[in-house]
This record gives C-alpha cells, sequence and structure tokens, in this order.
C-alpha cells in the first residue's frame, strides 16, 4: 500500500507544479455516476484501455472489463456521496480527487482524464481506502 500512496502522491504533485494549470473542467456525468455507483454509465468515459486500481486490484484494462472491475466495487460497497476535493488542468489534461463514501467506509479516488478531439476520456481511475 506504501508503494501505491507514494506513486500517487509524486503523480499528483508533479502534474500539480509541472507548470501553469487551472481549474479543471469535470464532466458533470462522471461526477454524478460516481455519486450514484453507476458503472455503465462511468464507463462511457473509459478510454479504450483503462488504468484501474480498485483497492488491491491494479491492471490496465478494456473499458468493457473496467466497467466489470467498477460494477463489482460498487455491489459491495453502495456509494452514500462522492465530492470532488481538488481538480487541475494542464491543457488536455485534467486531474480530480475526490471522496466517496459509501455503506462500507470512505475512498479516496482519483482519477485522470485526456481530451481527445474536445472529448473526455479517463485514463486512470484509482480507488483507494482512506484511512483514517
Amino acid at each position: 500500500m506504501g508503494k501505491k500512496l507514494i506513486y500517487t502522491f509524486v503523480f499528483v504533485f508533479g502534474f500539480l507544479f509541472s507548470g501553469n494549470y487551472a481549474q479543471a473542467q469535470i464532466p458533470e456525468d462522471i461526477i454524478i455516476s460516481i455519486k450514484a455507483g453507476n458503472s455503465a454509465t462511468l464507463a462511457r468515459h473509459f478510454n479504450q484501455n483503462v488504468e484501474l486500481v480498485v483497492l488491491e486490484n491494479e491492471n490496465v484494462y478494456s473499458k468493457a472489463h473496467a466497467q466489470q472491475v467498477i460494477q463489482d466495487f460498487f455491489s459491495k460497497n453502495k456509494p452514500v456521496s462522492f465530492s470532488i476535493i481538488h481538480k487541475a488542468d494542464k491543457g488536455d489534461l485534467n486531474y480530480a480527487i475526490g471522496t466517496l463514501k459509501t455503506e462500507n467506509g470512505q475512498f479516496r479516488v482519483y482519477f485522470l482524464i485526456k481530451k481527445i478531439n474536445n472529448v473526455s476520456f479517463i485514463h486512470q481511475l484509482r480507488i483507494e481506502q482512506q484511512s483514517k
């Protein structure tokens, strides 16, 4: 778990301090789908291949397989609320961190979105147990 945390911090700080950044535009549909635990709607925003980390499960998945992994997570952890606590962008890249409260605990959610032809796609999604 420590290695994942270090990777996440390096990624976040590298992204944030690598130059100019502005307030990111995160598609509202992504936020709503996480709040609702709707993997089908969320998967519409997945790139064809997604780097996905869900608790201890880490891999690069096809869009369809990633949806199944997220659906499994949501079925075991029914969302109660989700809020973005930080977001930034740099050109066509958007990064956001959020807090997902579920019936079984609280999770930190990180996602990296890249715009391709003015359409936003999730390239990386991480859901990690939030330490108390």
